[in-house]
């Protein structure tokens, strides 16, 4: 027994004394490499702005910033120097940028990165001589969409950030929080919470529909109108005469609207991508589907998740699409995983079996946009197959 105890404190002691000295190592090494990151930071300022002269470190904490600026220095002819941590493949990623008082990119230099693709070191030369305008026009590199655009993005706050110092206003909300604003000013009574629903029914003018998640009411934004509604679908923004009574009638389309859902077991040539099907009280049809992208039918060098991109798509019974969602997906990241955005999904709202396939390929990824259309296609197969036309 006094053995086992013996060994027991023995091992203790041991573990005590390796925790301490970890400790002090860290305690020792992380001002050290801090210091390093600082100084490579500190010589970075003359190489992203080689005109630079008299450089003065600028206390931040005085100025509302984009959250991605760690560090800012002025410059004497009035341009500045920013060090930004933002996120690309990996976080951590450390970038200093240059802005001349035009606010011109005049260099970039990456300080810190666990990125994988080399350009972080080289893409920044891309961005040399660009302004806020043009930032946009340079490409993104495909295989490295995510370090690219990150890159992007961090040009965009270190210009943002020098307008601001400058003495000028920059708005520096994302777009969720631009879109929700907008929705909050427009139905206050929502509490700032409102949820996007999935339109199954054709709504003259109306692109989205927003309902307040305490049940006060709904949002529709008609081109760049957002008109609210009260719970019963009564307009309550200060539109005019023929805009609110489309609106309302939209309102009492989707109050009304009400899916039930079809037992495709009992149809035998079903396509194997419908996964379930309904129909509304209005004759229109909803469909989930699955599409086989690259996560199924993907070569194993990019590890295929196995996973199907699951799709939602509303139809009218003569075969028009409402409206199309990805509801989840797997694809490739920085890649594939763009079917999940709107801007590629909505392309096929409102098109028909006749020109479904004019739509913009996802850069890179064709196995995902063609497993995707092709699950696109068996909407308009299906509908057939259940009006009796199939």
């Amino acid at each position: 027994m006094k053995k086992h105890l013996t060994t027991i404190c023995s091992l203790s002691i041991i573990s005590a004394v390796v925790a301490i000295l970890l400790a002090a190592t860290n305690h020792i090494t992380a001002p050290i490499i801090k210091a390093q990151e600082n100084e490579a930071a500190f010589a970075a300022l003359t190489e992203v702005f080689p005109d630079g002269e008299g450089f003065e470190q600028i206390d931040i904490s005085k100025y509302k910033l984009p959250s991605t600026i760690t560090e800012a220095h002025s410059e004497k002819s009035g341009g500045y120097v920013f060090k930004i941590e933002t996120v690309g493949y990996d976080s951590g990623f450390v970038i200093m940028f240059g802005i001349d008082a035009n606010g011109t990119i005049t260099g970039t230099k990456c300080i810190k990165s666990k990125e994988t693709h080399d350009a972080k070191n080289t893409y920044g030369k891309t961005l040399t001589g660009k302004t806020k305008d043009t930032i946009d026009s340079v490409d993104t590199i495909s295989g490295s969409t995510k370090t690219t655009a990150a890159y992007k993005n961090a040009a965009k706050d270190a210009i943002n950030a020098s307008i601001i110092l400058g003495g000028g206003t920059v708005d520096l909300r994302d777009e969720a929080q631009i879109l929700n604003d907008n929705l909050s000013a427009a139905l206050p009574d929502g509490e700032s919470k409102f949820t996007s629903l999935f339109i199954t029914e054709e709504l003259d003018g109306v692109s989205a529909v927003y309902k307040a998640d305490n049940g006060k009411g709904y949002v529709f934004i008609s081109g760049e109108n957002f008109i609210a509604t009260d719970a019963n679908g009564e307009v309550v923004s200060d539109v005019d005469d023929e805009l609110k009574l489309s609106i309302s009638d939209s309102a009492k389309q989707i109050i009304l609207s009400e899916i039930k859902e079809i037992d495709i077991s009992r149809y035998e040539d079903m396509p194997k991508q419908v996964v379930k099907a309904y129909k509304t009280t209005s004759g229109n049809y909803v469909f989930d589907l699955n599409a086989a992208g690259f996560g199924i039918n993907g070569d194993a060098y990019y590890n295929p998740s196995g996973e199907y991109i699951m799709i939602k798509v509303s139809a009218t019974a003569e075969g028009k699409i409402i409206m199309c969602e990805t509801i989840s997906q797997k694809e490739s990241n920085g890649i594939g995983d763009v079917c999940a955005k709107p801007e590629f999904y909505s392309q096929f709202n409102g098109k028909e079996e006749t020109n479904y396939r004019e739509i913009d390929a996802i850069s890179g990824a064709t196995i995902t946009t063609n497993g995707y259309k092709t699950a696109v296609s068996k909407v308009f197969e299906a509908i057939k197959i259940l009006k009796g036309d199939g």
